[in-house]
């Protein structure tokens, strides 16, 4: 099964493009996507997407302005109806993260702080409102960019690690790159750079079921790492982990985030631990009913 992640959402929509092109400039009707709020019973719910007009605006690479922003949201909201209700899981959210900023994503199970991070991630698409990344705004990308743009520009982190039980760890920090079309001759040193720089150069050849919980969080960070995004996005990366090794995937996140050297990136954490968040963000923003109900600047 293919896994939503950037180089897996690629070849998914590269099989959607080849077997369902018809469909490909259709952004009238948004399918919902499971978010944290599947645990308050939207998995086994019959959930009737929403129709609704996207802005139709194109923006070139060259021609993208970002103003000193990683990741703009304007007035996003992502609403899902259920029969005769209406579920809304982000609500007018406005929200700008500098380049370069560490901003933790607070709040309860349901408070709407992954929806968000899906919807800045393009793995969703927001009923309302718009999110830009780097000056481009991802309503206005065809699903081929939207992949492309996940792939190059955006890491993501997943809370259960999402790597492939079949492939090595080598073989799964290397997809990425193959799915991006890196010449071949280039790919092993920059597998082994990345794998490297999260403590696992010498576990290259093991799978995922011979890795601990820790060493496959670090596994899931040098995959995404490995194209050099410009924003890493980690949806609850220590939810799995013990204390312990929670400690030490946050202090490699800390140091991807502001490297001894080289360029630092831009970090969006979503987490319900706020001793973490005090510890390693720049700011927090608290989620409450899919709404912003505070935020704090701490560094």
């Amino acid at each position: 099964m293919l896994l939503l992640y950037s180089y897996e959402g690629t070849m998914k929509q590269k099989l959607l493009q080849r077997y369902r092109p018809e469909e490909e400039h259709d952004n009238s009707v948004i399918q919902p996507m499971q978010s944290e709020n599947s645990s308050s019973g939207f998995r086994n719910s019959p959930v009737k997407p929403l129709r609704v007009t996207l802005r139709s605006m194109t923006v070139s690479e060259s021609g993208a302005t970002s103003n000193g922003f990683a990741i703009r949201a304007e007035s996003v909201s992502r609403s899902y109806k259920m029969g005769e209700a209406v579920i809304r899981a982000v609500h007018e959210i406005s929200l700008d993260i500098g380049k370069g900023e560490f901003l933790a994503l607070l709040g309860t199970s349901g408070s709407g702080k992954s929806t968000l991070l899906n919807l800045m991630a393009g793995l969703d698409r927001p009923t309302s409102g718009s999110i830009l990344a780097l000056g481009r705004d991802l309503a206005a990308m065809s699903s081929e960019e939207l992949a492309t743009h996940r792939n190059r520009t955006i890491g993501i982190v997943f809370q259960s690690f999402q790597l492939l039980p079949r492939m090595t760890l080598e073989e799964n920090v290397e997809l990425p790159l193959r799915l991006a079309e890196v010449p071949r001759g280039e790919r092993p040193a920059r597998v082994q750079e990345a794998l490297e720089r999260v403590g696992l150069g010498a576990r290259t050849r093991h799978r995922p079921t011979e890795l601990s919980g820790g060493e496959q969080q670090r596994g899931a960070i040098a995959r995404a790492l490995v194209n050099q995004p410009m924003i890493l996005l980690a949806d609850e990366p220590t939810g799995n982990l013990d204390s312990k090794t929670g400690e030490e995937i946050m202090s490699l996140i800390a140091q991807i985030h502001r490297p001894a050297s080289g360029p630092g990136r831009t970090i969006v954490m979503v987490t319900h631990e706020r001793a973490l968040a005090e510890r390693y963000a720049d700011r927090i923003v608290t989620l409450s009913d899919g709404a912003i109900s505070r935020e704090e600047r701490l560094r």
